[in-house]
């Protein structure tokens, strides 16, 4: 273990959420160990602002509720304290132990493990030390105190942090087994900080990503919000497709991915992903609904196009049956809410009304609430196209 005193490191409490300070401070009056840790810590080390502040804490959950009257207890797969302040939550873990291979009958209501080695149940409490070695990345492993202002290193997270390196702690292929939205995180973490993969830490990524395929649809949806729409959604892209990540969250796109990486929906997605991370650099609103429709477009309309030629049906009844289609197979993989799924098919339908530009209806078709969403799509299918008429429809629109 390495310990970092405090004019070694450059973290400094007017840094820090005054709620999280006051929770690490109550804990340590109380008699209990409280230390900052993950996320935070790393980002106050690189000199960014720390979207949120999570303590960890020898205290149990029961003990932190009765410590806390603002608390409460959340998640089955491991216990977890909420300490509300009105909006601001600072999420308090206790410190997790390791697993066994042959647990006593008593910890098996605790931890539960799947055939494929997955984790189901995680609720076996341990030591700092244990805490350190079960967390994910190193340099999600650095503990802040408020005791002593120093940083506890017990994995080298310092030096990798240095040295700008993505690296799991333990055994690799275990830790993915355990959870394979392991390897997302990796993929994530590498392009939201412009890092590199450690070598044993990318190595069975693409042998182990059909992994990915156990875990429940309703995570992956989150889990791809994360990396498509914080900012780095692009870079984040081109890692989940060099690492073979793509394909199981999204099997519909990698069915349609071309050799030259040229297709007309491959260039949507690249410079749909560019677009939003543009917009959340400047404090712009996005909408998991527009970039999705946007992503499923190409997709969608080849489907249209293929009823419409097989079956005999309408253009737009053969566009209808496309979308459930689509959307069906979208879902599979990533459980996109229904309310999310609603406006996608909003925004795709008014592809169609928007190429009609004549009498009332055109008009009356500015007011609908998702005609916005809709005409930016229309300019991106015109750019990516680089289709005189749809870019003469854009500008009329516009």
């Amino acid at each position: 273990m390495t310990i970092i005193p405090r004019e070694s490191h450059t973290i400094s409490r007017k840094d820090i959420s005054e709620n999280a300070l006051k929770v690490l401070y109550r804990l340590n009056k109380a008699g209990y160990e409280a230390y900052l840790v993950g996320g935070g810590v790393r980002d106050l080390l690189l000199g960014q602002k720390p979207k949120d502040f999570d303590v960890t804490t020898n205290a149990t959950p029961e003990q932190m509720r009765k410590l806390f009257r603002n608390c409460r207890l959340v998640g089955r797969r491991f216990r977890l304290a909420h300490v509300m302040f009105g909006p601001e939550v600072i999420e308090v873990a206790t410190f997790r132990g390791h697993h066994q291979a042959e647990e006593p009958e008593e910890d098996r209501n605790s931890s539960q493990r799947a055939q494929s080695g997955m984790l189901l149940r995680d609720n076996i409490f341990g030591s700092i030390e244990d805490d350190a070695q079960r967390r994910d990345l190193t340099i999600n492993s650095l503990y802040y105190s408020v005791a002593d202002f120093s940083v506890r290193d017990y994995v080298g997270g310092i030096s990798d942090l240095e040295q700008g390196i993505i690296r799991l702690i333990g055994d690799p292929e275990t830790r993915y087994r355990e959870d394979p939205v392991r390897m997302l995180r990796v993929a994530r973490f590498a392009a939201k900080l412009n890092m590199s993969i450690a070598p044993e830490t990318a190595e069975p990524i693409p042998r182990l990503a059909s992994l990915l395929r156990d875990i429940p649809p309703a995570r992956l949806f989150e889990e791809s919000l994360k990396m498509l729409q914080a900012g780095y959604g692009y870079s984040t892209y081109l890692k989940l497709c060099e690492y073979q990540l793509f394909q199981p969250l999204f099997p519909t796109l990698a069915r349609n991915f071309t050799e030259n990486s040229d297709s007309h929906m491959e260039r949507m997605l690249a410079q749909v992903l560019k677009n939003t991370d543009n917009r959340i650099h400047n404090d712009m609103r996005v909408n998991p609904a527009f970039l999705f429709a946007a992503m499923f477009w190409y997709p969608q309309l080849e489907t249209a196009e293929r009823i419409a030629q097989e079956s005999g049906l309408t253009y737009f009844e053969a566009f209808a049956m496309a979308m459930n289609d689509t959307l069906d197979e979208a879902c599979r993989a990533l459980a996109i809410p229904k309310r999310i799924t609603s406006l996608i098919r909003d925004i795709w339908l008014l592809q169609l009304r928007m190429s009609r530009r004549h009498g009332k209806r055109a008009w009356k078709l500015m007011e609908h609430p998702k005609f916005r969403a809709a005409y930016d799509l229309l300019a991106l299918r015109a750019e990516v196209e680089n289709n005189p008429e749809l870019l003469r429809l854009s500008q009329w629109w516009g």
